[in-house]
Parts: structure tokens; sequence; C-alpha cells
């Protein structure tokens, strides 16, 4: 049974490394007209694709970029290369020369190009996951959960196939705090706050975050807080996972893992 198996996971493994990848890069995911009228969404709304050139129907990763929407630059995490999905590296603009809510739309107009073009690409738009680091995690947890930002591009929320944030902050981010003179250590939750938007209809959510101990600000807390607010507002499909040992930049790496077995498990379902 031993031997079956290590077969098994030997041909899954060269089926894999077999696999044919392309990359697109520096595609400009607003319309002409806005990078023609503003030289910064020009430099910096641009998006990477990394996708299978061989494969259909695949899923997609959307990654936002973590540097506290102050720094930081679109990425294709390597631990996401080479597992038969497409990944969806955006960058965005930054404060303080872009301003809330401009980060925020950003990130809906990335995936709202993502859902109406990763067809042409081969991909799945019934397929389409949300995720990033820190900054890029809060970004994906507002452009799901508050669903006045896809409406404005004729998209329901509700088609994300599943937001799977690393470390992102649920209480309005402190970036944008600092923009209002608000000190980082003054928790905020308004509008700008993924738990201000807590519903029961969200897209399956699977949180993640490093060890409490060694978080950034209250990070861990902020997640658990919004598990639970996600749950009493009836929402079924909320996990929370706590990286113990793993401080706010080094949980990502062991994170990757479980973001892909969430891709895999709901790819599976919706197919």
């Amino acid at each position: 049974m031993k031997q079956l198996l290590a077969l098994l996971l030997t041909i899954s493994w060269l089926t894999t490394s077999a696999q044919q990848y392309k990359t697109k890069t520096d595609i400009s995911y607003y319309a002409d007209s806005a990078n023609t009228g503003d030289a910064y969404i020009a430099e910096r709304c641009k998006l990477d694709l990394y996708y299978p050139a061989d494969k259909k129907g695949y899923a997609t990763i959307v990654w936002f970029h973590g540097g506290g929407i102050t720094g930081g630059n679109k990425e294709i995490p390597e631990q996401l290369k080479n597992k038969g999905y497409a990944v969806a590296g955006v960058g965005y603009r930054l404060s303080p020369k872009a301003k809330a809510p401009a980060y925020i739309e950003d990130a809906a107009a990335a995936v709202a190009w993502v859902f109406k073009h990763i067809q042409e690409y081969g991909g799945s738009d019934k397929l389409i996951f949300i995720s990033g680091h820190s900054a890029g995690g809060y970004l994906g947890m507002m452009v799901t959960l508050d669903k006045q930002y896809l409406q404005r591009y004729t998209i329901d929320a509700n088609k994300i196939a599943g937001l799977i944030p690393f470390s992102g902050q649920a209480i309005t981010h402190f970036t944008i705090r600092q923009e209002r003179g608000i000190k980082a250590t003054q928790p905020i939750i308004d509008t700008f706050a993924p738990l201000y938007h807590v519903r029961a209809d969200a897209p399956p959510v699977l949180l993640i975050t490093g060890d409490r101990e060694m978080e950034l600000y209250g990070r861990y807390e902020e997640n658990a807080y919004l598990a639970r607010m996600m749950k009493l507002a009836g929402h079924k499909e909320t996990t929370l996972y706590e990286m113990d040992g793993y401080d706010h930049g080094g949980m990502a790496v062991p994170a990757f893992p479980l973001l892909l077995q969430k891709v895999a498990a709901i790819s599976k379902q919706v197919q």
C-alpha cells in the first residue's frame, strides 16, 4: 500500500512539474482613459498573470502584496508556482501619494479584470480566489466583504470562490488611521474595516495569522473577532488558523500550503 501511494505521489509530482506555464507582465487593469489621465495609476495599477499554458478551467489566485499600503510591489509568490493554478500578482497605489479608498478601488479593479478576462487565458471565472499578506490580506477582505467595490463593475462579490487572507487587518487599517491623524494603537471599526461588513452570504473564508504573541499589533485577535462575528452573522464557512511560533512576516511561508489546500478543496466542489 505504501509503495502504491509513493508511486501515485511520484506520478502526481511529475505531472505537475511537467506542466508548462506562461507569464504575461504589466497588464493594466484600468481602462486606457484612466491610465492616460493619471500617471500614478499608469505606473502602479498593473498585474502580472502566471498561468498554465496547456490546461483549461483552472483556478486563479489573486495575490495582493503586503507593505502597510505604503510600500511593496506586485509579486508572484514562488510557493504558488507550478501548482496547476494561475496567479495574478497585483500592484496598487500607495499611501501617502494615494489616500483611502483609492487602493481599495485598485484592488477591486484588478479583481474585476480577472473575472472579465481569465477565460481568455483558459481559466474559470467560477474559481477566482482572493489572497494576500498583511496589507494585501486587508485589501482582499475589503473587496470581498464590502460588496460596493465590485458592484461598480457589475460583479457580485459572492462569485469569489474563496477569501484566504494572510494576517490581514480586520479593523480599519492603521495606514488609513494615520492618514486621518489617528495613532496606530487606537483601534477603529468603521466602513474601512472588514469587520464592519460581516455577512452571512459571503464566500468561504479562511483566516490565517501568525502566533498571537508574536504578531503585529493585535492581528490575531482582530481576525479571531472577525471569525466570531462572521459566525454570529450566520456565515457557515469561516475558519481561523494561528501559526504557532511564527511572527507577522514569517507566517506567510507555512501558510501557503493551507491556501493551496483550500483552493483544491473548493475547486473540487465547484467542478
